[in-house]
């Protein structure tokens, strides 16, 4: 007999399988990364109904198999209309998440990864700022021990006032002073911004309206999220039009 557990998770996307299942990719607080089998959830009276669409962040009872779970009952832990009201909100959502499902492991338990899915959710609901998504990446890379330096040359060790800091480099882990630059430029205020990400003003960050200095970070973001997974996001395009 199979054996069945209990867990709460975020579905981070799905996909079909045969005319009436689905199999859906969730990223579990107890169970890690989760591919589970939601039988007849593409059937008009599914007792699933809209519970296990991308974004849903639900309790479930499931059934462990050898390759994939077999969801058994799900049931809505939050509504996920406000991530649908807007276009915004639901290209940041699924661009979150599609960093999520690169970075969490199969069945390999990862609480911090699932808190922040939840997080970063609830806070698009909330509001779909220009920073939602690339502090999310920073975060995320530096909970992955990848927290860039920001405060001084990471070649000669200069720090400001002494050097002036103008270049981001990935393969270096940070910022070069004129000098020693190498990568690519950084302004002021997209250097602050990261810092004000990473050095506990994250909310002042969210805060800031679109301009040159948010797209900077996103795009810096974006980059070192790809650097770090050796791969290109399929749903950076949507954000970064918006």
């Amino acid at each position: 007999m199979k054996e069945l557990y209990r867990d709460v998770g975020v579905v981070l996307r799905t996909y079909k399988l045969g005319e009436s299942d689905r199999i859906v990719v969730l990223m579990t607080a107890d169970n890690g990364k989760v591919r589970a089998v939601a039988k007849g959830v593409r059937k008009t009276k599914s007792k699933f109904g809209a519970r296990l669409e991308p974004m849903s962040h639900v309790k479930l009872l499931l059934y462990r198999g050898r390759e994939l779970d077999i969801v058994s009952q799900a049931e809505s832990v939050e509504p996920i209309a406000p991530l649908l009201s807007s276009l915004d909100r639901a290209s940041q959502a699924m661009a979150a998440l599609e960093a999520v499902d690169q970075l969490g492991l199969e069945r390999e338990p990862n609480s911090r990864l699932y808190h922040q899915a939840v997080g970063v959710l609830r806070t698009i609901a909330e509001r779909p700022a220009p920073l939602n998504v690339p502090a999310f990446y920073w975060k995320l890379l530096a909970a992955e021990g990848l927290e860039p330096q920001l405060d001084t040359c990471v070649r000669c060790g200069g720090t400001e006032p002494e050097v002036e800091l103008v270049a981001f480099d990935l393969n270096e882990g940070g910022t070069l002073c004129r000098a020693c630059r190498s990568g690519s430029a950084i302004s002021p205020a997209a250097l602050g911004l990261m810092r004000d990400i990473l050095g506990g003003r994250l909310q002042g960050a969210l805060a800031t309206a679109e301009s040159p200095a948010t797209h900077e970070v996103g795009a810096l973001a974006t980059r070192a999220l790809e650097h770090h997974i050796e791969r290109r996001l399929k749903t950076v395009a949507m954000f970064e039009r918006h």
